[in-house]
């Protein structure tokens, strides 16, 4: 990391994310996007380059036109291409239409991509962003918690491929993000929990206290009180950003990030996408932290609070409709693999997690039992089955 970053003395300063010569870009926290334009002009030159907005039709009747309108004043030409919504969408056929799109107004390798909308919307656009040209600038603007707090740092980007999520992609680093956290307000409850995954994933990873600060304010988070979510949000992006800044692209820390993704992932896929993404974490990390509790790491009382609290925030215990042994299967064909052995995190303590690969197949057996919703079952609350659509940006 070049040079020692300067902790955030409120909540809503700009944050940086630096890693050496090679990045280097700056997030912003914003209750609006009063300050778009102004943002968007100082740190990219933009008045004499292109730029396209890349959306879905979800978002596309919610802020497009904000967003164009802001942006139309500081760059020479302004285009936007839409996709339609939900994560089916995320494959390559798509990145080839907009592939055609950006020839067909001639960008060049320095003009401006923006990702306005979720996660499928920001990887979508950070790949081709990767690839046009061999790498072209592009802006997040993430309208959903999950992207806010996580898809939207870190330059991860990529497509889904044969039902295999992100198995096509690259790392890009966005050259700007921009957060107006009043746009989810307009997230419907499911997706507003679907963040809320990862947000918890982030205190249960790296920060007990933090965790323990959103199970104390539930209920304001619930409310969705903008000072509450604002104090969320960016103390989530610190959390990331620090993993991030130690390694770019997950070949240590960072891959601690995946908690509760491995079991998560082969859940999404066999239920075809039709869970939202959060909800699958939520699943994976109780999968997780039952294998660290078995192993003696984190004690029964913790195991059963980590289980009980994703209740508290409208997300699943337990599933059902699924065998094990296919979840199983699924997982050892998961992309963060290491030859041939599951590359597993659990944790060593709350706010403390590790990277194991010596998970026994019996004992992920045991776990996805424990989380299977059968007549008999241990586990309690919410089934998947209960969830609806995938992410909805």
């Amino acid at each position: 990391m070049a040079g020692k970053q300067k902790k955030i003395c409120e909540i809503g300063e700009m944050i940086s994310v630096r890693k050496d010569h090679r990045f280097a870009y700056n997030i912003y926290p914003k209750t609006s996007f009063d300050d778009l334009a102004d943002v968007f002009e100082s740190e990219l030159d933009s008045r004499s380059r292109r730029a396209v907005i890349v959306t879905d039709s979800h978002v596309e009747k919610l802020y497009l036109s904000e967003v164009k309108k802001c942006l139309e004043g500081v760059t020479a030409e302004l285009s936007v291409f839409v996709i339609e919504a939900g994560e089916e969408n995320k494959n390559l056929d798509h990145i080839r239409q907009l592939y055609v799109h950006l020839i067909g107004h001639s960008l060049d390798r320095h003009d401006i991509l923006v990702a306005l909308g979720g996660g499928v919307i920001g990887d979508m656009t950070g790949f081709a962003a990767a690839t046009y040209l061999r790498g072209i600038r592009f802006v997040q603007i993430p309208t959903t918690l999950l992207a806010q707090v996580d898809s939207s740092i870190g330059g991860k980007t990529g497509v889904d491929f044969d039902g295999y999520k992100n198995m096509v992609g690259a790392f890009h680093q966005p050259s700007l993000v921009y957060i107006n956290i009043s746009t989810l307000n307009t997230l419907d409850d499911e997706q507003f929990a679907s963040g809320m995954g990862e947000v918890l994933k982030h205190g249960l990873i790296r920060d007990a206290a933090y965790y323990e600060w959103c199970l104390d304010h539930m209920g304001e988070i619930q409310a969705r009180e903008r000072d509450v979510l604002l104090e969320m949000v960016v103390r989530s992006i610190e959390i990331k950003r620090v993993i991030v800044e130690r390694d770019v692209h997950e070949r240590g820390d960072r891959a601690l990030l995946n908690f509760g993704h491995t079991a998560g992932h082969a859940i999404e896929k066999l239920r075809n996408f039709e869970l939202s993404h959060g909800a699958c974490v939520a699943l994976g990390s109780i999968v997780s932290s039952y294998i660290s509790w078995k192993r003696g790491y984190i004690g029964e009382e913790i195991f059963y609070e980590i289980r009980d609290m994703f209740v508290g925030f409208d997300l699943p215990i337990s599933f059902d409709s699924l065998e094990v042994e296919d979840i199983l299967e699924t997982m050892k064909k998961d992309k963060k693999m290491d030859r041939g052995t599951i590359r597993f995190v659990l944790l060593k303590k709350l706010g403390d997690a590790c990277i194991d690969e010596t998970v026994t197949d019996d004992e992920l057996r045991e776990a996805l039992s424990f989380v299977s919703f059968d007549a008999d079952s241990v586990a309690a609350g919410p089934i998947i089955s209960s969830f609806g659509s995938g992410e909805l940006e």
